[in-house]
C-alpha cells in the first residue's frame, strides 16, 4: 500500500480567527467547544468563534487588571469567567451578545486558582490547590455566593467537559488520581484511581480524559519495560467501582505523543514520525493478568495534506499547504486540532472507506465496522464484495461468522423493541420511551436490496441466501416478506423442490396469506410448488384460500370437506361446489355434492329442494338429465 494513502483528515472548511502575534492571545474552551481571538492594545477586543464558522460573538472590554489568562462563557453565552490574577476570577454578564462592563463581579480567594470550569448556566467551579469550590453568580445583586466545597492539596486537575468529571492530581499520593464527579450543586468523590508501584510522578502533559464507548477513560502515556511508550487506559465504570488498568495500547515508538478520542477510536499522534495510530479497545487482543494489550489497527499513517486558502485580492487567491505535526499544534478532546500560529482549529474525521483497504481481515474488519458511526455504508460495500461469484465459495465459512455478527446486533435491537412494547399497555397513555438504535444496524431489506440483490440468478446465490437464513433461525429472527420471496424464487429456479418443502414444513420462510399466494404462483413450475403453498395456507389456517385452490385444481370433494369442517354450513356456497363439480367432469363427484347440499336443504328447510336465491337451477338440470330425477328450485 502507498504511503500516500490517509485514513485521517482535517475537516475540510476550518474555523479560522486571527493568529497569535504579539497583540493576540488565543484561547481555547473545551466545554464549549469556543475559541476566543484577545486583541490587547487600549480597549481589549475579543472575537469568539465555535463550535462552528458561523457561531460569531465580538465585543470589547476593558484591560484593567492585567494580562487575561484564562477566559471562557457560562453554557448559555450570558456570563463570561476571566481569570487575570492567580487568586480570583471575574465575572462579566452580558445583554445579548454585548458585556455590561459597569457590573463587573470579582471573585477573589485566599488560594492559588489553576482553572475553573462551568457547570451550569449561572454555577462555575474553581480548582485551587487547596481544593475545590462551586458558587452560583446572581447578577441581579452583583454577587457570587458559595455552594460547595471539597479541602484537598491539588498539584494539577484535568478536565472531561463531556462527562462534568475532573481528575486530580494530589500532594498526598504520587501513585494516584483522584476522580472528583462536579455537577450543579454537588461535588462527588470518586473511587482513587491507583497506578500501581510507579515511582515517577505523573505529569499533567501526560494524561488525556475522555469518553469511550460511553465510559469514561483516563489515557496515561507510560515507558515500558522495553523502553517504548505505551498508553495506559484507565476506565471509571461508575460510582462506587474503583477504575483500573483495562487497556494498554503499544505504541512501539519513542517521543512526543498526543491523543485524540474520534468515533470512540483513540488516535494516537506521533510528531517525530509524523504519524498517527489508531486503536479500538473493543476488538480482541493479547489478555494477560485482565489487562488487554492492543497493537495498531494498522500501521500507522499521516495525516492527509491539507491546502489553506489565505486571503487574497486576486480571484484565484493563495494556497498554503499547513506544516501537519507542526510544533505550533495543540490538541483538544475529543477530536480537536488548532494551530495558533496559522489560526486554524479543525476537526478531525475518519475516512472509513480508505481504512477498510487498510484492514485485510474481513472478520475483524466487520467488527471494527459494527461500532463506527458512519459504518454501515461500508459494512454493506464488504458485504458485496465477499458474495461475489469471483470468491467462488472461498468465502463461505467467513461469511458465516460475519452473518452471525450482523445478526447478533440485529436480534438484541429486535429484543428491544419487544421489550419496550410489552412495557407499554394498550391501555395506557404513555409516550413510549425513545429508543436508540445502535451504530450499525443492518436489517434483512438492507440484505436483501444492498447486497442480495447484486447475485440473483447467479450460481452461488441459493446457498448464501440459505447461509444467511441459518443465521437469522440461530438468532430467533423471523424471516421476512422479501427475503422469503428472493430464496424462494432461486429454490424453484433451481429446482430445490424439497429444500423448499422443508423450509415451509419449519416454518423457516415467513408464513403469510402473500407468500402462500406467491408459492402458487409459481405452481406451474412444478406440482410440488402448489402442495408446499397449501401446506403453508394450512398452517396459517387460511382455510378459504385452501378451498379455493382446491377447487381451482378440481378436489371438490376435498374442498368440500374442508369447508364442512372450518366453515358454517349455512355459509357454504351451493352454487360454487356445484359449479366445480360440474367442470370436473365426474359424475360421480357431482352426484355426492348434489346429494350432500339436497340434505343440508332439509335440515335447514325441510324440503331437499334449493332456494331460488341459491341459483342453482341450471345444476338441478344437470342432475336431472343425468337421473331422471324430479328435484326442483323451491320458490319461496
Amino acid at each position: 500500500m502507498e504511503s500516500s494513502v490517509h485514513y485521517i483528515e482535517l475537516s475540510k472548511n476550518p474555523i479560522r480567527f486571527d493568529a497569535v502575534s504579539q497583540l493576540t492571545n488565543v484561547f481555547f474552551d473545551d466545554s464549549n467547544k469556543q475559541i476566543f481571538a484577545v486583541r490587547s492594545g487600549g480597549a481589549t477586543g475579543v472575537v469568539v468563534k465555535g463550535p462552528t464558522e458561523d457561531k460569531v460573538i465580538s465585543f470589547c472590554m476593558s484591560d484593567r487588571g492585567g494580562a487575561i489568562r484564562s477566559i471562557k462563557f457560562s453554557p448559555d453565552n450570558q456570563v463570561l469567567a476571566v481569570q487575570r490574577r492567580e487568586n480570583s476570577v471575574e465575572f462579566i454578564c452580558f445583554q445579548g451578545d454585548q458585556p455590561q462592563l459597569q457590573n463587573v463581579i470579582v471573585h477573589q480567594v485566599k488560594a492559588l486558582v489553576y482553572g475553573f470550569v462551568w457547570v451550569h448556566n449561572r454555577e462555575c467551579a474553581l480548582i485551587c490547590n487547596s481544593g475545590v469550590e462551586i458558587f452560583t453568580v446572581i447578577p441581579e445583586k452583583n454577587q457570587v455566593k458559595s455552594i460547595k466545597t471539597m479541602s484537598m492539596s491539588i498539584k494539577w486537575f484535568a478536565w472531561c467537559s463531556e462527562a462534568n468529571i475532573a481528575v486530580l492530581c494530589t500532594t498526598d499520593s504520587q501513585n494516584a488520581l483522584i476522580p472528583v464527579l462536579i455537577k450543579q450543586k454537588s461535588i462527588t468523590k470518586l473511587p482513587k484511581l491507583e497506578l500501581g508501584n510507579s515511582t515517577r510522578e505523573i505529569q499533567e502533559s501526560k494524561v488525556t480524559l475522555g469518553q469511550i464507548y460511553g465510559v469514561m477513560a483516563v489515557l496515561i502515556l507510560q515507558p515500558s519495560s522495553s523502553g517504548m511508550i505505551e498508553v495506559e487506559v484507565y476506565l471509571l465504570n461508575g460510582p462506587g467501582l474503583a477504575p483500573r488498568k483495562c487497556h494498554v495500547l503499544r505504541l512501539g515508538l519513542v517521543g512526543r505523543f498526543a491523543i485524540n478520542t474520534v468515533d470512540n477510536l483513540i488516535v494516537v499522534h506521533h510528531q517525530a514520525s509524523a504519524t498517527s495510530l489508531l486503536f479500538d479497545i473493543s476488538l480482541s487482543g493479547e489478555v494477560v493478568n485482565d489487562v488487554t494489550y492492543h497493537t495498531p489497527i494498522t500501521a500507522g499513517r499521516s495525516v492527509r495534506p491539507f491546502a489553506l486558502k489565505l486571503p487574497s485580492l486576486l480571484p484565484d487567491g493563495q494556497i498554503l499547504q499547513c506544516e501537519l505535526y507542526s510544533t505550533n499544534w495543540v490538541l483538544f478532546q475529543p477530536n480537536i486540532v488548532i494551530d495558533a500560529k496559522l489560526g486554524c482549529m479543525w476537526y478531525l474525521h475518519l475516512d472509513i472507506e480508505t481504512l477498510c483497504t487498510l484492514i485485510s481481515d474481513r472478520i475483524r474488519l466487520t467488527e471494527f465496522l459494527l461500532q463506527r458511526v458512519n459504518g454501515k455504508s461500508a459494512l454493506l460495500k464488504v458485504l458485496r464484495q465477499l458474495v461475489c461469484e469471483q470468491y467462488n465459495g472461498s468465502f463461505l465459512p467467513v461469511l458465516e461468522t460475519i452473518f452471525n455478527k450482523i445478526n447478533t446486533v440485529y436480534a438484541s435491537w429486535v429484543q428491544i423493541q419487544l421489550q419496550n412494547q410489552m412495557a407499554q399497555p394498550s391501555n395506557v397513555k404513555t409516550t413510549p420511551r425513545l429508543l436508540v438504535p445502535p451504530k450499525v444496524l443492518i436489517e434483512q431489506i438492507d440484505m436483501h436490496s444492498q447486497v442480495f440483490q447484486s447475485i440473483a440468478e447467479k450460481p452461488q446465490c441459493e446457498t448464501i441466501l440459505l447461509l444467511y437464513l441459518q443465521s437469522l433461525c440461530k438468532h430467533n429472527i423471523a424471516a421476512q416478506e422479501e427475503f422469503s420471496k428472493m430464496l424462494i424464487d432461486e429454490l424453484i429456479r433451481n429446482k430445490s423442490f424439497d429444500t423448499l418443502r422443508r423450509l415451509v414444513e419449519y416454518s423457516l420462510l415467513m408464513e403469510s396469506k402473500a407468500i402462500a399466494c406467491y408459492l402458487l404462483s409459481h405452481s406451474n413450475e412444478d406440482c410440488a410448488v402448489s402442495q408446499v403453498a397449501l401446506n403453508m395456507l394450512n398452517k396459517i389456517k387460511a382455510n378459504e384460500i385452501v378451498i379455493e385452490v382446491l377447487l381451482g385444481q378440481g378436489k371438490v370433494v376435498d374442498a368440500l370437506r374442508l369447508a364442512i369442517n372450518t366453515t358454517e354450513l349455512e355459509r357454504i356456497s351451493a352454487r360454487k361446489f356445484l359449479e366445480a363439480a360440474q367442470k370436473s367432469k365426474n359424475d360421480i363427484t357431482f352426484y355426492s355434492v348434489f346429494k350432500f347440499f339436497q340434505m343440508r336443504n332439509m335440515k335447514q328447510h325441510g324440503s331437499m329442494d334449493f332456494l331460488k336465491n341459491e341459483q342453482c337451477y341450471e345444476f338441478v338440470q344437470h342432475y336431472n338429465n343425468l337421473y331422471n330425477n324430479t328435484s326442483t328450485v323451491h320458490s319461496p
